[in-house]
């Protein structure tokens, strides 16, 4: 694909805020949209098995919007059918109206030739008829989600009623205890939108422009990595996109950004606060190396031994930078910060207050740090922490 020519050129810095204020952590946060904005703003919200603090689903409108309540998060996305779950950047909370343009991706697994799990004969239609009746349903209250003890041997229900998530016949209407919660597409969905009239071509024009505002401005790369397109995917809708070509100074590959970013300078609040790894503000690793020079993994499939910053460390952002990270805990009302690692003496307060923030959200009334890279700031850090807990 040939780029063409940039419309303009961007420092690192104005790069880096242009990110920060698409993702929401710049500028006011609009708390009347609440956790409902929040989803809209970055177009896919994703879930992970993992609960330290929360669920990082839960963390994520946290992180801007503050304090939220937790019950009110999980009402937000699910009441009243104002989003769905499907295959994006990985497992994502969708808004509702974007079911359409996943249109190609349902279209993609129903031509696939194959699948890892086998289907008994009937099983599908009988899971179908069961939803149909009785639904919405969870797999064990379908029949059973496992075979045996073992985490990949699905039941051929469970395995039924996930092809028929794929395919789009099915939705994942909410999780409840971590489980899916599954109905029919027909029922779950609003009739203006059940449909899979959009061709290819539509739906990924859509999901670019979509990604490249979340992103402020991106690479390629970072734009196919937002929903998990292909490259070529990418090249073939870019143009009519919406977007922009810009150049970055120090990025060695060309650069996309939304129009209606470049019209305004970003400024305002930066937000201090505790990250999910799973952010979208930082889930792609280059780009976070890239704009926040802060190489980010998250750790918890690491064996222990070879960890070097905790099982689910938090990166700590405050005043548009990454200034360290935690590895965090709960002991009853005490909210452990078993490793805290610090971009220096400067960082000391930053965390404190994320920390402080955090504890006092998940209704812990004490912080407890156990380790801290630079030994010499640990009884510093627990200072400021007591002095901000008040």
């Amino acid at each position: 694909m040939t780029t063409p020519r940039p419309t303009a050129e961007l420092s690192a810095d104005e790069a880096r805020r242009l990110a920060l204020r698409a993702q929401g952590f710049l500028g006011a946060p609009d708390r009347r949209s609440g956790v409902r904005g929040i989803l809209r703003h970055l177009g896919a919200i994703q879930l992970d098995t993992i609960s330290v603090l929360a669920r990082s689903h839960e963390l994520v409108p946290y992180a801007r919007l503050g304090a939220v309540g937790r019950k009110s998060v999980e009402n937000a996305y699910w009441k009243d059918t104002h989003a769905f779950e499907y295959w994006s950047h990985a497992a994502c909370i969708l808004p509702i109206e974007e079911w359409p343009h996943f249109a190609f991706r349902r279209r993609a697994y129903r031509n696939r030739p194959h699948w890892n799990h086998e289907l008994p004969d009937g099983v599908y239609d009988q899971v179908i008829k069961q939803l149909r009746s009785e639904g919405p349903l969870t797999a064990t209250e379908l029949g059973g989600a496992k075979k045996t003890s073992d985490w990949w041997d699905w039941s051929g229900t469970k395995v039924a009623v996930e092809r028929a998530l794929m395919y789009g016949e099915v939705v994942c209407v909410e999780r409840r205890g971590w489980k899916r919660l599954y109905d029919l597409a027909e029922r779950a969905v609003p009739a203006s939108l059940l449909h899979d009239e959009l061709d290819d071509t539509e739906c990924l024009r859509r999901l670019v422009r979509l990604a490249g505002q979340s992103l402020g401005v991106g690479t390629r790369a970072d734009i196919a990595d937002y929903h998990r397109l292909k490259g070529e995917q990418v090249d073939a809708v870019i143009a009519d996109s919406g977007l922009v070509p810009v150049t970055v100074a120090g990025w060695s590959k060309p650069a996309w950004a939304d129009p209606a970013a470049l019209e305004t300078p970003p400024r305002g609040r930066h937000r201090t606060t505790l990250l999910s790894p799973f952010d979208s503000l930082i889930w792609e690793r280059a780009r976070t190396e890239r704009i926040f020079g802060f190489t980010h993994r998250l750790e918890a499939y690491v064996p222990k031994q070879k960890r070097v910053y905790g099982y689910f460390a938090m990166p700590v952002l405050a005043g548009g930078r990454l200034v360290g990270r935690v590895d965090p805990a709960r002991e009853g009302g005490t909210l452990v910060a078993r490793q805290v690692t610090l971009d220096g003496p400067k960082a000391v307060p930053a965390v404190a207050q994320a920390l402080a923030e955090a504890a006092t959200w998940v209704d812990c009334t004490d912080v407890r740090v156990e380790r801290v890279d630079t030994p010499a700031l640990r009884e510093l850090l627990t200072k400021e922490i007591a002095r901000t807990l008040g």
